[in-house]
């Protein structure tokens, strides 16, 4: 049954088929192939019981937070902050582009949003200034990575739900590695200017940067609402959603921003990106039910300690099969296949579960920025109007401090644990 389920989840997987429609059929005929034929009924089951979590109700919540940021004109206010502020930089607005990815990442959790919302903004302001578009869009991809590790962070709530760790841990362990890779970009295009002529802008007068920092001000204060009232207690994390989003609409009401059309715009995508994903979630409980019937994960524990029982090693290995799965398979369903299955594996090893959480969510990050895939990429040469193969070309060169950080993370597991165990206590 293991070979029938994989067997065609990959056969549709390359024939481009949907991720959802992908997983269910894997599914649905690896049920047919075997002795549980006559008991398909087992698959609504799972899949019923999988999404019947309250942990995932913080999910569209998460998603809603971030649709209100971009239609209510928040984000244009995050930008001319973070323009005031580094703009004077060499290669100012690419570092804007960062900074503008780190503080939108406080409220959305998602690089999708990101792309779309900041994205536009950003390659329109770049190639106004004089930058060229390729270089333009594969900043903004590469700077998209960083929302989904600063909490608040969907991919992380769905990993906290499938590891059974705590959310709030998970939200503390990704805000330093988030840090450090938008620090890394940044240090990246300070080293890449000396060699290279980017525009340049006059430096923000002190009176700007308090006028936009004025203006800006109440959507600035987002991420650390949203993250102190989860770490005082006042809300638990799944809580949390529901306070972005009271937060989002009350900023598009004062700002006089939040228009019926609007409001319904972002109840629309929110409403069908959280069924997709729900989607995803529903067949991958359903496909883990039968890995856990059919023993795979022992049997991929048993194989690797044959393998290597060296612990650094094994990272390694970890390292390079997470971020070629994140190359041909989006992150969310992703995770929902791997994270089940490789469990065993880390705790055999003694890994700690919310440092391998990082880890991987992380190393499928890439996969946006990455062919064939690469979600971000087709976001963003659609936004900025930029060839595909232009933009992946101009990114390939921005991974590196990407690939550093996750290499940083791996074999330092202290940069991951010290903040939730210093706050929390040890897990």
């Amino acid at each position: 049954m293991i070979y029938v389920l994989f067997g065609v989840f990959l056969m549709l997987i390359l024939l481009r088929v949907p991720i959802s429609i992908a997983i269910g059929g894997a599914v649905t005929l690896a049920f047919l192939t075997s002795d549980f034929s006559t008991a398909l009924q087992i698959i609504p089951q799972q899949m019923l019981e999988g999404v019947n979590k309250a942990s995932l109700t913080a999910v569209p919540f998460f998603i809603m937070a971030g649709n209100l940021m971009n239609v209510t004109g928040v984000t244009d206010r995050i930008f001319a902050f973070a323009n005031a502020l580094v703009g004077h930089f060499r290669a100012g607005l690419a570092q804007v582009n960062v900074l503008s990815s780190m503080i939108f990442a406080g409220i959305s959790g998602a690089a999708v949003a990101d792309c779309a919302g900041l994205g536009a903004i950003e390659i329109k302001a770049m190639r106004e200034r004089g930058y060229r578009a390729d270089f333009s869009a594969a900043i903004t991809v590469a700077s998209s990575v960083i929302g989904p590790l600063i909490p608040p962070s969907i991919g992380l709530v769905i990993y906290a739900f499938l590891a059974q760790v705590s959310i709030e841990r998970m939200f503390l362990a990704g805000l330093v590695p988030g840090l450090l890779v938008g620090l890394s970009l940044m240090l990246y295009l300070r080293l890449r200017a000396t060699r290279e002529t980017f525009p340049t802008q006059p430096r923000a007068s002190r009176r700007e940067i308090a006028l936009t920092g004025r203006h800006g001000f109440l959507a600035l204060l987002a991420p650390a609402i949203i993250l102190g009232s989860i770490m005082t207690g006042f809300v638990t994390a799944t809580e949390a959603g529901v306070l972005a989003c009271l937060y989002c609409i009350g900023l598009g009401l004062w700002y006089r921003e939040l228009t019926w059309r609007k409001f319904r715009e972002a109840l629309t995508d929110t409403t069908s990106m959280t069924a997709v994903i729900m989607i995803i979630i529903a067949f991958s409980i359903a496909m883990g039910w039968v890995l856990a019937i059919e023993q795979a994960p022992q049997h991929i524990a048993d194989q690797m300690f044959a393998l290597t029982a060296n612990r650094h090693v094994f990272l390694l290995l970890l390292l390079v099969f997470i971020v070629v799965v994140g190359c041909v398979v989006e992150g969310v369903p992703a995770k929902l296949i791997l994270v089940p299955t490789l469990l065993p594996v880390i705790d055999a090893y003694g890994i700690d579960r919310v440092h391998f959480g990082i880890i991987i969510q992380l190393g499928l990050l890439l996969g946006i920025a990455t062919p064939p895939m690469g979600i971000g990429l087709y976001i963003v040469s659609k936004v900025g109007r930029i060839r595909f193969e232009d933009v992946t070309l101009a990114v390939l060169p921005m991974l590196v401090p990407l690939f550093l950080v996750l290499l940083l993370i791996t074999f330092v597991p202290g940069v991951v644990t010290f903040l939730p165990d210093l706050l929390l206590g040890p897990s």
